[in-house]
């Protein structure tokens, strides 16, 4: 298998506050919060709106800051970001370096009362597993700082996450204790149901090999038993023919089955490679564009399982 997607870059990024507040800030601080009396919650990107959306239920407001399809690895802050934490009660980020536009973001909005949750703590994150393949001379390095910071494609980590969440919430707001140990617990089961349909389905091909382009797959694959081999860092746009070359040999080294590109994604050397190389084109999905229904998880995680089933026979 062979996965083409887009890139990502990561940084280390620290929360704080400074003693002066931005313009946006203030005019933030001088407007009501939510007129239901809820408590409100923002949320990075749609991952985590999902397991927070699925957590809080109807007795919070949950808003989701990255628009789902926008690049989050690289994503810059707008003022409505700032006034959104400003204005909230909880902020709920993945972790693990992946939100790096929210440590200015957070300074700006001057929130003492805000109160964070780290979805990714206590996961032992993976570093690089996989030799990185280089295709071009001027290619940006995609620099996982703490680690890599796709947990939420492991449906077991995916638990984790949500096990966080649902106590950041109750710590938050323990006047819904009940309700979001009721909603954790039932999504919880059917993350625990998609865990055991994975594992029987994929337990049929033990240790399919593929190389990606984005290294977003590396706990599905631990999870699961599948072998990334390689990632191989292509440019999205001008593409030389040296590019499409050197990606077209890294294919043919590790033989691989199949072509993966993420939703949205429209990049020439995906096109050029499926057609030199006679490969069956697919999607596999890293989640970071959709819908905003809690239940868009398990639908997009399934259409993966349906592909990698197909991919590794």
């Amino acid at each position: 298998m062979l996965s083409i997607t887009t890139g990502c870059s990561q940084s280390n990024p620290t929360q704080g506050t400074t003693s002066e507040q931005s313009p946006q800030a203030q005019e933030a601080a001088s407007t009501p919060s939510a007129q239901s009396g809820k408590t409100k919650v923002v949320t990075t990107f749609l991952p985590i709106y999902l397991f927070t959306k699925a957590v809080a239920g109807n007795v919070a407001d949950v808003e989701i800051l990255v628009p789902p399809g926008t690049e989050v690895h690289e994503y810059q802050a707008t003022p409505e970001n700032v006034k959104a934490i400003a204005t909230a009660n909880v902020l709920v980020k993945n972790g693990l370096g992946l939100e790096e536009f929210l440590e200015d973001t957070v300074k700006n909005a001057q929130n003492p009362k805000l109160t964070e949750i780290d979805a990714s703590i206590g996961i032992k994150p993976l570093n690089e597993i996989s030799p990185i393949v280089k295709t071009a001379q001027e290619e940006k390095d995609h620099e996982h700082t703490q680690g890599n910071p796709h947990v939420w494609l492991d449906p077991v980590l995916a638990k984790q996450q949500v096990t966080n969440i649902r106590d950041g919430l109750i710590a938050a707001d323990p006047a819904n204790k009940t309700t979001y140990e009721a909603n954790a617990t039932a999504y919880i089961k059917e993350l625990e149901s998609l865990n055991s349909e994975f594992q029987q389905t994929l337990q049929k091909n033990p240790s399919c090999t593929f190389i990606t382009f984005h290294d977003a797959f590396p706990y599905l694959a631990k999870r699961y038993n599948l072998k990334q081999v390689a990632v191989v860092q292509i440019p999205e746009d001008q593409l030389s023919p040296t590019d499409v070359q050197n990606a077209v040999n890294a294919v043919k080294k590790y033989k691989v089955k199949a072509l993966f590109s993420e939703p949205g994604v429209d990049n020439k050397l995906l096109r050029s490679l499926s057609q030199d190389l006679k490969l069956n084109l697919r999607t596999l999905d890293s989640l970071e564009t959709g819908e905003t229904d809690p239940q868009h998880y398990f639908k997009a995680m399934k259409a993966n399982l349906q592909t990698l089933e197909t991919a590794c026979k």
